[in-house]
């Protein structure tokens, strides 16, 4: 692991496994190739980060992209997280368009130059894909966030993710049947995401958790800027923790409390029902 600017990069035991099966198989020049590629499309991701205001953490490296830790204060909107998610395959489409114009200044071996291209577009096109945590996934979910409550925009994109993640699978053991080779690489990296995904379904409950505690940060911006509140009609026997699986990112709630007759009998703003949800 190494610091850079504060943040510790590191490799993930898939990647140092795939860079073992690469010095057995004499592909090890590709494999730093790649790693190089990799590490371009996760500085993209540091940067567009560090743009939008949030602060990374760490660094995963893996053969397809990265895993950035990231802290979000409350302040990362939908619209910067699918800013910082494209960041990452666009370093790649950059790579491409630089390395097509030194092909076509007849720079460089022709053949290792198609490698490149062909290993940048890869590595774009495999990380959009609506799999958690690759880009795609985030961008996807950071999309339905607009909309969606946030808690399901959680909880079906993680759904999503693990029956796609169980497809890459699929495809990687596909070959078997018609007596071609395995996929031992992708089929790494689905049991990887397949994983991930699964682990991160799990803890659902804690990452909704810590979205409700940075709720605070949305009342003072809406405070501050006098912006609209969106309302959520409710039952009054309706239980607390499913009115706050309601709420949207990045929307400041009013919630119309209903009686049996279906008339309003009280507004009540949403720091209320975080405060009685925590025991304050």
């Amino acid at each position: 692991m190494i610091r850079i600017k504060g943040i510790a990069f590191s490799l993930h035991p898939l990647f140092v496994i795939i860079l073992l099966l690469s010095i057995v198989t004499g592909q090890f020049l590709e494999l730093i190739t790649l790693f190089t590629i990799v590490l371009i499309h996760e500085l993209g991701h540091v940067w567009a980060a560090e743009l939008a205001g949030a602060s990374v953490k760490s660094v995963q490296l893996l053969p397809f992209g990265g895993v950035a830790v990231i802290e979000d204060n409350g302040r990362l909107t939908a619209f910067r997280e699918i800013g910082i998610a494209i960041a990452g395959p666009l370093q790649n489409v950059f790579l491409i368009l630089g390395v097509m114009l030194l092909k076509a200044m007849s720079w460089g071996d022709p053949a290792f130059m198609d490698y490149l291209i062909h290993a940048n577009l890869m590595i774009a096109l495999f990380n959009l894909l609506p799999i958690l945590p690759l880009d795609g996934g985030k961008i996807v979910q950071a999309a339905v966030s607009f909309q969606a409550p946030y808690y399901s925009a959680l909880l079906w994109c993680g759904r999503v993710s693990v029956v796609f993640s169980a497809a890459v699978g699929v495809y990687a053991l596909l070959p078997l049947e018609y007596g071609g080779g395995l996929r031992l690489n992708l089929l790494l990296i689905a049991g990887f995401l397949l994983y991930s995904n699964i682990t991160d379904h799990r803890n659902l409950p804690y990452r909704f958790l810590s979205f409700l505690m940075k709720r605070e940060i949305l009342y003072e911006q809406y405070r501050d800027k006098g912006s609209p509140a969106s309302p959520i009609v409710a039952s009054y026997a309706k239980p607390l923790d499913e009115i706050l699986r309601l709420f949207k990112r990045n929307r400041y709630h009013l919630i119309y409390v209903l009686d049996a007759e279906g008339s309003v009998t009280a507004v009540v703003p949403e720091q209320r029902l975080l405060s009685s949800y925590f025991g304050m």
